[in-house]
């Protein structure tokens, strides 16, 4: 198969559309990460993203759309739900809820489950193509499963090129963290840290979210062993050991690559699956991480380096 590389223009986004339209594999940028579209309601598309990917089938994939109004077609909306999607929708917010019996999805999507998690993205030209397209896009990160997640045209490139049939480029995602995902069938639960930090959705609701039940997976991005480079990650690093790549935060000593010199949590964020890869080109024996503060979009970027380090 040859990957098409549609550029960021009016034809670019109608090509895209189309590409889904015929039930083929897309990505495109969102304001977090890459993403791998198919048309959410055709099962032949959305395993060509579990093939693509090698993505577990029991980890559910997020559906995209141009608005809540569009949303409430396929998913139960509580009034948790809906102030969260009226405060930070378009934006790096994934609300899972309960389907919708009538909604018409393909069952890959939700793995099975009776709940489906629901974005509206930021990026313009994602919702360009939603609003083209007119339909649900299924699109979890243009990468190999639990490989690092894409910020960029060629980095989905070096990973999936061959594999699907187009990419959408609009240059770098402007968050670099993949969406935040808050439960919403029962009591609001943190299922995900991402790009929106849960202290301010915390704000919005007016009470503490809940925590996910260890072991239970009901949102992308819970499996444990997730976002990992080749080399075994070692996290804290407070010096460089022999045969270490050091990726340095803030005033970090003998540092390699940075996440951020000036210790700017939002620039770390966007750069992390970023200096990921540069890390991991550098075939290290071994990837160290400086502290990381565990505040705010720090969080998420721990959750991320964890991931990375964990057994696999």
């Amino acid at each position: 198969m040859q990957t098409l590389l549609l550029p960021e223009t009016p034809d670019g986004v109608n090509q895209a559309a189309k590409v889904l339209t015929r039930g083929g594999l897309c990505a495109f940028p969102t304001e977090t990460v890459y993403g791998l579209g198919a048309d959410a309601r055709n099962s032949t598309a959305v395993a060509g993203i579990f093939h693509a990917k090698g993505r577990p089938q029991f980890n559910p994939l997020i559906v995209h759309v141009a608005s809540l109004e569009a949303a409430e077609k396929y998913g139960v909306f509580n009034e948790d739900a809906r102030a969260l999607a009226q405060a930070f929708w378009p934006g790096p917010l994934t609300l899972v809820v309960p389907l919708r019996a009538d909604a018409g999805l393909s069952s890959l999507v939700t793995a099975g489950l009776g709940s489906l998690g629901l974005r509206v993205p930021a990026a313009p030209l994602a919702h360009d193509l939603l609003q083209i397209f007119q339909g649900p896009v299924a699109a979890p990160s243009a990468n190999p499963s639990g490989k690092i997640s894409p910020t960029t045209a060629a980095h989905v490139v070096d990973g999936l090129s061959g594999r699907i049939d187009a990419i959408l480029d609009g240059g770098s995602c402007e968050v670099g963290l993949e969406s935040t995902i808050i439960g919403c069938v029962t009591t609001p639960t943190l299922l995900r840290h991402g790009g929106l930090p849960k202290e301010a959705i915390e704000q919005c609701l007016g009470r503490d979210l809940a925590d996910a039940k260890e072991g239970e997976i009901s949102a992308p991005g819970q499996l444990l062993s997730h976002y990992a480079p080749s080399a075994p990650v070692r996290l804290n690093a407070t010096e460089k050991l022999a045969g270490e790549v050091l990726v340095g935060f803030g005033e970090t000593k003998d540092a390699d690559l940075t996440l951020s010199p000036s210790g700017d949590l939002h620039e770390a964020a966007a750069n992390l699956f970023d200096i990921l890869h540069q890390a991991n080109a550098l075939n290290a024996e071994k990837i160290a991480f400086a502290p990381i503060p565990e505040v705010g979009l720090g969080q998420a970027i721990n959750d991320r380096l964890r991931r990375a380090a964990a057994p696999r």
